[in-house]
């Protein structure tokens, strides 16, 4: 059990400290940019590279450090871990994301909870999630195949590089998404744009296991 509480611990807390980081930076950069939002976008996915490398640097041993759901999934699928434990990283980790906007919003003096009226609907936007979400599991499957002790580095730049060249922003992560629908911010999604970048995390996860099974020649751990 104390295991297991240390586990939980580490996805909720380093949640929570991710979403601290994207949110607050995004309102650090807004407020800072005079209006430019392309240094505002650029502070902000800077900040949140640099967060999940250190994150994912002092969390991996304790417990994966996934921080989200779409990860998990992947872990689950391929027998890392079991799917009772699956279910008990993505309630940390949502429980541990909204925290953080809470956190940040706190942070700024804002109101704690907003209800985002940013809203970000469209195919493109749809196709973005997927795709960010794809390159993200597909390079932690990679590292986990070749140079686990990459794995920080690898998801902070690849999460930096996604904040560019995706039309969404590259969320690529559920949690962080409903998360982002509380903060009226730079960073919010409308709570009515979250199905659609969920339904495109998944399916981009779904595709990365499949391909990478595929690529890098292992599916799951062995029996």
């Amino acid at each position: 059990m104390a295991d297991l509480a240390r586990r939980l611990s580490a996805e909720a807390l380093g949640t929570q400290a991710l979403l601290a980081a994207v949110v607050g930076s995004g309102i650090m950069g807004e407020r800072l940019s005079g209006g430019n939002d392309a240094i505002a976008l650029l502070a902000n996915a800077v900040a949140t590279g640099a967060a999940l490398v250190v994150l994912i640097t002092i969390l991996s041993p304790v417990s994966g450090a996934h921080f989200n759901p779409a990860v998990t999934l992947a872990a689950a699928l391929r027998r890392e871990i079991s799917w009772a434990m699956a279910g008990a990283y993505v309630l940390a980790q949502t429980a541990g994301a909204v925290g953080g906007v809470m956190m940040a919003h706190a942070m700024f003096e804002l109101p704690i909870v907003e209800v985002s009226t940013r809203a970000r609907d469209g195919v493109g936007q749809g196709i973005s999630e997927m795709i960010a979400t794809f390159g993200l599991v597909a390079g932690i499957l990679g590292c986990a195949r070749w140079r686990p002790a990459a794995t920080p580095a690898i998801v902070g730049l690849y999460v930096t590089a996604g904040y560019w060249f995706t039309a969404s922003t590259g969320f690529a992560n559920p949690a962080v998404t409903l998360a982002r629908s509380l903060t009226d911010t730079f960073t919010g999604i409308a709570p009515a744009s979250v199905p659609l970048f969920v339904a495109a995390q998944i399916a981009g996860a779904l595709a990365a296991v499949g391909v990478a099974g595929w690529l890098f020649g292992v599916s799951h751990k062995p029996d």
